[in-house]
C-alpha cells in the first residue's frame, strides 16, 4: 500500500469519510490534504492520544535520536511527555520570540525531565540556526533514521519541508496546517543516504485551547509575528478579560506583562462586571517572578505575585511555574 505524501496516511478508494481517501489510487496526495493545501479546506480526523503514544513507544525500541520540536508559547507541555530516547531539543518559531528576550537563556530555562542531549532555537521561515541544527543532527544520531516528536501546531513539518530543503536531494511536500492532527501518521523523508527523518503526528495536548476553539478563532489564537508582550500595571482591584476566553480578577495591585497573540484583545474593567461568569472559576495565591500559562494560549508572567481569580472554561488547563524570562 502506497502512503500520502502529505499526512502519512494510507490511500485507499474506498471510503470517502476515512483518511488516505483518493478517487484515483495514482495519487501521491489524499483528497483531504489536497483540499488542505489548495483550498485551505480541513476535514478533521478523529484519533486519541494512545494511538500517538503507541507511535512513541515504537520509537522507544529503536533508541534512536528524537528531535523534539516545540515552540514559546507551549513549552510547558514538554514535563508531560515521556520518551526514553535522546532528545534534541528545538524551540522553533524564533520569528515570534520578542527580539529583546535572550534566546539561550530562555531555551536553557525550559524545564524537562527529558534526556535532553543538546538544545538549539530556530526559525523556519527565515531559515535561522538550520546549519546548527542540521550538524547536531549529524553529530547525535544513532543510525540513518532521526524522529521528529512534538505536539501539535509546534512546527514539525515545517521544520522537515526546510531540512529536505535544504539539505536532502529532494524537497519533501508535507502537508502543514495551523490545525491539529495535520500529519497522521509516519512519515519517511529521505534526505540522503545516510539520513532519513521521519515526521511523526502531532500529540494532542490534553486541555490545550487549541483543540477547544473554533479554527477561526485558532486563527486569531496563533501569532503570526513577533510577540509585542502587553505590560499592564494593576494598581487597585480590577478584571481583565482576554478575547472573551479568560477572566482575571486582580484583588490587588501587581505587574503583570501578557505573552500571547497580538490579534488578541485584553480588555480592563475598574468596576464589577458578570462578563465570563459562566466559565470555570479557579482561586489564584501567585508568587513572585512566576508564570500563569494557559495551555495552547500563551501566559502571563507576574514579577511582584498576586492574588485573584481565573474564569476559564473548564476543558481547558493552566498552571503556575517559575518564569522561564
Amino acid at each position: 500500500m502506497t502512503k500520502c505524501l502529505g499526512c502519512g496516511a494510507y490511500l485507499q478508494d474506498q471510503d470517502a469519510n476515512k483518511e488516505g481517501y483518493v478517487r484515483d489510487l495514482s495519487k501521491r496526495f489524499c483528497e483531504r490534504c489536497f483540499k488542505i493545501r489548495h483550498y485551505n479546506e480541513y476535514k478533521f480526523i478523529d484519533k486519541d492520544n494512545d494511538y500517538y503514544l503507541k507511535i512513541i513507544r515504537n520509537i522507544e525500541k529503536t533508541k534512536d535520536l528524537v528531535i523534539l520540536v516545540t515552540d514559546f508559547l507551549n513549552t510547558e507541555s514538554l514535563n508531560e511527555l515521556i520518551i526514553k530516547n535522546p532528545v534534541l531539543l528545538v524551540l522553533a518559531k524564533r520569528d515570534l520570540i520578542p527580539r529583546h528576550l535572550d534566546e539561550n537563556k530562555l531555551l536553557n530555562n525550559i524545564d524537562t525531565k527529558l534526556n535532553v542531549i543538546d538544545r538549539v532555537v530556530v526559525c523556519s521561515k527565515n531559515n535561522y540556526n538550520f546549519d546548527l541544527l542540521y550538524s547536531k543532527i549529524i553529530k547525535y544520531k544513532k543510525s540513518k533514521c532521526v524522529y521528529v516528536i512534538g505536539y501539535t501546531n509546534a512546527g514539525k513539518s515545517t521544520l522537515i519541508n526546510k531540512l529536505a530543503k535544504d539539505y536532502g536531494e529532494v524537497s519533501a511536500e508535507i502537508t502543514t496546517s495551523i490545525l491539529p492532527s495535520t500529519t497522521l501518521d509516519l512519515i519517511e523523508v529521505k534526505l540522503n543516504q545516510d539520513l532519513t527523518i521521519v515526521d511523526t503526528p502531532g500529540l494532542l495536548d490534553d486541555g490545550s485551547i487549541i483543540l477547544n476553539v473554533t479554527g477561526e478563532k485558532l486563527k486569531t489564537i496563533l501569532p503570526k509575528k513577533e510577540l509585542k508582550p502587553s505590560v499592564i500595571q494593576v494598581k487597585t482591584s480590577q478584571t481583565i478579560i482576554v478575547d472573551d476566553l479568560f477572566r482575571l480578577d486582580i484583588n490587588f495591585g501587581t505587574n503583570l506583562i501578557f505573552y500571547l497573540s497580538n490579534d488578541l484583545k485584553i480588555e480592563r474593567y475598574f468596576k464589577p462586571t458578570n462578563k465570563l461568569e459562566n466559565l470555570q472559576k479557579y482561586q489564584l495565591d501567585i508568587l513572585t517572578n512566576s508564570d500563569l500559562v494557559i495551555k495552547g494560549l500563551g501566559f502571563i508572567k507576574t514579577t511582584t505575585g498576586f492574588k485573584g481569580t481565573l474564569y476559564l472554561n473548564g476543558k481547558i488547563k493552566y498552571n503556575v511555574r517559575r518564569s522561564i524570562i
